[in-house]
């Protein structure tokens, strides 16, 4: 029985490096999702141009990721992530010399390259580490190090950039994920087993079981898009104080899912979690379209938070749920293709809409987009029972 047990364990040397890894690079991205708005503000950019700058950040990463997943399997986990670390320094440190939103935007692209390699491989790194029959509650405890970072991140940024220079803000910001670098140096990766020739030459873009979960993700991170690039410039111009308390709250939120709904996961399955999940999304979209005040945008920053901490790892835990050990870099990289569309093409999108109808319209359709998932799910475990019923 207790030899059993060991081999249960979670927390290796390695999965804490990963863990501690994921913390410092997420805390670096973090601190940018608020102030990349305003700093494109500063540079004399609309919301369009916000939009635009944010969105291109996630194609970048997008179009990366299947060869993330590719690279990981032939390439190995190991030269995978620390050539996207590398990248994503590099890019965030230069952001402070840039002069144009031009070359913002092209830095933006590099970043997101960067970060599209990193964060599949650093995925595909902790599903490696955790034993099959804690992945639920190995991946709630993984994806806790970026919500830590999360619960510091947004609010730590936009204080910095009101007591110091953005240059030295985002040369900060690339010194976090340089000690995310070192620390991912000391990780004892997996090696990976080649693959059939026949099977390498052929275009392998994304993986058949992660589609359903990756698109209900989709609809999802949508949402996120119009928080993170439109929320601070929301309440400002409705006089609401209190912004990053409305980031912490939501992380904090998001911390505390993670505690049990990992577990109950691996216990009843995507049914016992994905529809509270998203009824909370959709209630706190609902009240961030109405936002009379600071008690609702904080009681909407609890309800999001505790909606997608519930959501987001039982959805990459079913992403790779019946997929080979030899996919599952494709898996997450499908998983997060669609996670970083949503982001980009919410971003985008939303940008066009609070120019036309305002910041309340983003959260409106924001609703919108939940109930779409909630609709596809349910579609979802409609085809499910047929397919059973008609074995």
């Amino acid at each position: 029985m207790e030899k059993s047990l060991r081999k249960e364990k979670i927390w290796t040397k390695d999965f804490v490096l990963i863990v501690c890894a994921n913390f410092f690079i997420f805390l670096g991205f973090q601190m940018t999702l608020p102030t990349i708005p305003l700093f494109v503000e500063d540079l004399g950019g609309n919301d369009q141009l916000i939009g635009f700058v944010v969105g291109i950040f996630t194609f970048s990463a997008l179009l990366l990721r299947p060869f993330a997943g590719n690279w990981l399997e032939t390439k190995g986990r190991g030269f995978v992530y620390l050539t996207g670390l590398t990248i994503f320094v590099l890019s965030v440190g230069s952001f402070g010399f840039l002069m144009s939103i031009a070359l913002l935007f092209f830095m933006r692209v590099i970043q997101g390259a960067g970060w599209g390699l990193s964060t599949t491989a650093s995925g595909t790194i902790a599903t490696d580490l955790i034993p099959s029959s804690r992945r639920g509650e190995g991946m709630g405890y993984y994806g806790l190090s970026g919500n830590i970072a999360m619960a510091f991140g947004p609010s730590l940024g936009l204080i910095l950039t009101g007591a110091i220079s953005f240059k030295l803000f985002f040369l900060i910001c690339a010194g976090l994920g340089l000690t995310a670098l070192f620390l991912s140096s000391r990780i004892t990766y997996r090696k990976v087993e080649p693959r059939p020739k026949e099977k390498m030459a052929r275009l392998d873009i994304y993986e058949k079981s992660a589609i359903k979960p990756a698109m209900l993700m989709f609809f999802i991170t949508v949402t996120f898009g119009g928080i993170a690039s439109f929320l601070p410039l929301y309440t400002a111009q409705k006089n609401i104080t209190g912004i990053q308390w409305y980031f912490l709250l939501y992380a904090i939120s998001v911390m505390l899912t993670r505690t049990f709904a990992g577990q109950l996961y691996d216990r009843k399955g995507h049914r016992a979690v994905f529809i509270p999940g998203t009824l909370l999304i959709l209630i706190a979209m609902v009240l961030l379209a109405w936002l009379p005040n600071s008690t609702i945008l904080f009681i909407a920053a609890v309800l999001y938070g505790l909606g997608f901490g519930t959501v987001q790892p039982a959805l990459q835990a079913w992403s790779i749920e019946k997929t080979p050990i030899n996919r599952r870099g494709m898996a997450n990289a499908t998983f997060f293709s669609f996670f970083d569309l949503g982001i980009g093409i919410g971003a985008m999108f939303f940008g066009q809409i609070s120019h036309m109808y305002g910041y309340s319209t983003i959260y409106q359709t924001a609703a919108v987009s939940v109930f779409l998932s909630m609709l596809l799910y349910m579609f979802f475990l409609y085809r499910e029972k047929m397919a059973i019923k008609n074995t």
